[in-house]
């Protein structure tokens, strides 16, 4: 039996592909400064065939600035382009290799969705894994949209008590914050952007993040939330909160209490160092599988296996 022709290759969707590191992921800022970047936006630098999937941890604090933005569809891009290697034909260690980004893939698809936008997961910084019910769904057959301000509300609750947990001295006062008496907070109005029609069985993780670092003077502060479908593996929907820091005895409106201005510095701190790891880690995945693609279905002569014997 002939050899099929060749297929067109098909265009790339995840954009701007990063130059390979050297030495492997130290992330210089050399590697990653904006006239880098700007130089090989569009390009690929080829990478040996016995390239290995690095195993070293993304540290941002050498990193000036937070790397581009992946696109919204990095995880679905990602896959599809692996499944093009694979359905072009893998020798026994691109196997290896596509599995452990696979891997990576399933095991990390939830941090870093959240946290390439800044978002922190883990402990009690939001709403982990709660169950879809099928009572949430409405007569449309798909989640309630009252049902995604629940969840907002509920990781919005563990979020601020979060704080107390981890500011045992300013346990009582995060607490107080949560209850009407002395200063608390109030909410003003919310916005919500839903992605897709999410369905039931299904599960849900939803985090916070400040969307601006607030002036020792801020009567309020704006924060973002994002609903994470773990069936999807992707974002179900979006809130916008304005807070209000009011003072219940004297019935008006208060600055940002002084402890929670220093609690708010930090993790404005650690949003942005999420942000740039999250970014770093997609990328490294990015240019794993862009090695995989040259050494299979992007390489001259490349030919689909279709599982044929040979005549």
């Amino acid at each position: 039996m002939s050899p099929r022709p060749r297929l067109k290759p098909l265009a790339r969707v995840l954009s701007p592909v990063l130059p390979r590191r050297t030495p492997p992921l130290s992330i210089a800022p050399a590697i990653f400064s904006h006239h880098a970047r700007r130089l090989r936006i569009c390009h690929s630098i080829p990478t040996g065939s016995n390239s290995k999937p690095s195993t070293r941890a993304y540290s941002s604090s050498s990193a000036s600035e937070p790397l581009p933005a992946p696109s919204s569809r990095w995880y679905s891009d990602l896959k599809a382009r692996l499944g093009k290697c694979i359905m072009f034909g893998c020798s026994r260690e691109q196997a290896r290799r596509a599995a452990s980004v696979l891997q990576a893939l399933a095991t990390e698809w939830r941090t870093l969705t959240a946290g390439v936008e800044g978002f922190l997961t883990g402990g009690r910084r939001g709403l982990e894994g709660q169950q879809v019910v099928w009572g949430e769904m409405d007569s449309f057959g798909h989640v309630n949209n009252a049902n995604y301000i629940r969840y907002a509300e509920s990781a919005r609750v563990n979020w601020i008590l979060h704080f107390a947990a981890v500011d045992p001295k300013n346990g009582a006062k995060w607490r107080e914050l949560m209850t009407p008496k002395g200063t608390g907070l109030i909410m003003k109005s919310i916005k919500a952007e839903y992605k897709f029609p999410m369905t039931y069985p299904d599960s849900i993780s939803a985090y916070h993040k400040l969307r601006s670092l607030p002036s020792p003077s801020a009567t309020s502060l704006v924060l973002d939330c994002v609903i994470l479908s773990h069936g999807h593996k992707r974002v179900a929907a979006r809130t916008e909160e304005d807070i209000v820091v009011y003072d219940y005895a004297g019935a008006r409106k208060t600055p940002v209490p002084p402890f929670a201005l220093d609690a708010f510095r930090e993790v404005w701190r650690l949003q942005e160092e999420e942000a740039r790891r999250a970014r770093a880690r997609i990328w490294e995945l990015t240019r794993q599988v862009e090695g995989l693609e040259r050494e299979t279905w992007d390489k001259e002569g490349a030919v689909e296996d279709m599982g044929a014997g040979k005549s």
